[in-house]
């Protein structure tokens, strides 16, 4: 049962990582910085959540969101990011690093992993503009010298921004519950286009703790906001000053030979370069990826929205010939519609799922803006209103995303959420104010406080106490199922289950560990009530029906 967790997502960028050690001697050389400002920004401290070299800052809103704002060439960006975060760096590094004796112990199987990825990601420096280089070599020079054991300091910075794509190739990550909607015309109270997303990419709480909204003007290009976290200069969510959107939905991928182009450096090149739908769709093609994604595009020019759908061996741009568009993590357009694994993700996964209930709230609302768009991002149900438990997959919310956006492009305006998952005030900016070349006013909060989405009241209710009270006993039942030797109290899982009992995994996994502890009669009810529940995938139910009969089995 394959399940996006800090474990799984840290072992592979570890080894992601760890493959660049061996790199030194090809690509540890610094990129080419000809022409570019090198010099060291200094950095002014006016107190614990505002830092600020010349025009550019660094500062923490009132919804503990880090607004970071830089300009200039790209050396002189990626210094001067490095220079304003240089303590949320260590924070972001600390989380990956720190975690490998736990998830890789054994030397033996780092030294293999090692001489494979030393292979895999061979080419993926010649994949990334030299632009994008430089800005990664500024940013390198301010992360901490702790980690240099691993990899050095540019290396280690330029193949982070590879962790989602070499996550997704080989641990199969490519259900990650990602479900984005655009609408105009007919569906909008003014007919111009909105676009919401959630990005449900979970990897561990520490890492959500800081979320990083950057607001980049570059000396070529055009002006940009992302959403993202300490480090990443690549794009996951964003707009540009033109109205350009992108944002990512992972699809099914199959193992390449060799990593190519991250797609957040694709996403960013997009973002920095067009304005329009058929500029990002020639941008897009001309670019070798490695990992399946579709990539929704909107444009306030177009005033509509596309997928662009790329995989290493195929390239497909969805349209729809209404004013809605909805994507989850299927592909739709045609050159994917034979494709096996593409057509087994839309059968076993929870994507088609998530696809049919956003399709269902769309329908209930005639017309939406940013406040019904931020209602449906944060919806919790299933098809028809059911209960799924909290932190299902099949959730357009499940309670576990790094963070929810809204676009407006016609206007300029971008809404993101903040602390917890998708729950808390979605803070509104327009871009058109932040790029103003006129701007007189050093730094400033940037928010708007009179379109901020108010936050959502379920966080102080007690079904979310107690869902946060299963998550931290979720942990403790996870060692138990991994290490059958260890000691672990069976009273425990009474109350695992009371906390979350719509849920289908607290009740399969209690049945599993009656099982282990050869308590057959409970792990038989246990497996019997999960399988009366909304499980998450088809292979996940056909488990639990194995669990089933083995279980019968010993009743016998």
């Amino acid at each position: 049962m394959k399940r996006l967790n800090l474990k799984v997502l840290v072992f592979s960028t570890l080894i992601f990582v760890f493959g660049s050690c061996g790199m030194r001697k090809s690509v540890s050389h610094r990129p080419d910085l000809t022409n570019f400002n090198a010099a060291r920004p200094r950095v002014e401290s006016h107190n614990d959540s505002l830092f600020s070299s010349g025009v550019n800052y660094l500062t923490k809103n009132k919804y503990q969101q880090w607004e970071l704002y830089i300009q200039g060439d790209p050396l002189e960006r990626g210094l001067l990011a490095g220079a304003l975060m240089d303590s949320l760096l260590y924070k972001q590094e600390h989380v990956f690093f720190d975690k490998i004796k736990d998830f890789v112990p054994s030397e033996r199987k780092q030294k293999r992993l090692r001489k494979f990825l030393q292979w895999y990601n061979r080419k993926l420096y010649k994949h990334v503009p030299k632009e994008y280089k430089a800005e990664i070599y500024g940013l390198s020079r301010y992360v901490p010298e702790t980690y240099n054991y691993i990899a050095p300091p540019y290396i280690r910075s330029l193949y982070l921004h590879g962790a989602h794509d070499i996550g997704h190739a080989l641990v199969d990550l490519a259900m990650i519950g990602c479900t984005s909607t655009a609408l105009w015309g007919d569906q909008t109270p003014d007919g111009e286009l909105i676009i919401g997303r959630n990005l449900d990419f979970y990897a561990g709480d520490e890492f959500a703790e800081e979320k990083v909204i950057l607001f980049i003007h570059p000396d070529e290009g055009i002006p940009f906001v992302s959403v993202g976290w300490p480090g990443m200069l690549g794009v996951i969510s964003g707009m540009n000053k033109e109205g350009l959107t992108i944002t990512m939905n992972a699809g099914k991928s199959k193992i390449p030979l060799s990593a190519k182009k991250p797609i957040s450096i694709l996403a960013r090149e997009i973002l920095q370069y067009a304005s329009t739908i058929d500029e990002a769709i020639a941008i897009a093609a001309e670019s070798e990826v490695f990992v399946s994604e579709a990539l929704m595009v909107g444009s306030a020019k177009d005033n509509k929205a596309v997928l662009i759908e790329m995989s290493p061996d195929n390239f497909g741009v969805y349209e729809v010939n209404n004013s809605r568009l909805v994507c989850s993590n299927h592909f739709q357009s045609e050159p994917y519609q034979k494709d096996k694994r593409n057509n087994k993700a839309i059968e076993e996964s929870h994507s088609l799922y998530r696809y049919q209930r956003m399709t269902e709230l769309l329908d209930e609302t005639p017309k939406v803006d940013y406040l019904e768009m931020a209602e449906i991002l944060r919806d919790k149900e299933g098809l028809n209103d059911i209960e799924l438990g909290y932190g299902n997959e099949k959730a357009l919310n499940q309670l576990l995303g790094h963070h929810a956006v809204i676009f407006k492009p016609a206007k300029g305006q971008i809404w993101i959420s903040s602390h917890p998952y998708q729950l808390g005030a979605f803070t509104a900016y327009d871009l058109n104010e932040i790029f103003d070349d006129n701007r007189t006013t050093q730094y400033i909060p940037q928010y708007i406080d009179s379109l901020t989405v108010p936050e959502d009241e379920f966080q102080y209710s007690q079904a979310f106490a107690d869902y946060e009270a299963y998550r931290k006993l979720d942990r403790i039942i996870d060692k138990a199922m991994v290490d059958e030797q260890a000691a672990f109290d069976l009273n425990l899982l009474p109350k695992y289950r009371a906390l979350n009992p719509e849920l289908w995994i607290v009740h399969y996994k209690a049945g599993q560990i009656y099982y282990n502890a050869e308590m057959y009669e409970e792990a038989k009810s246990s497996f019997e009530l999960a399988l009366q529940k909304e499980i998450t995938t088809l292979p996940d139910a056909k488990y639990i029906e194995k669990m089933l009969r083995k279980t019968n089995k010993k009743l016998k």
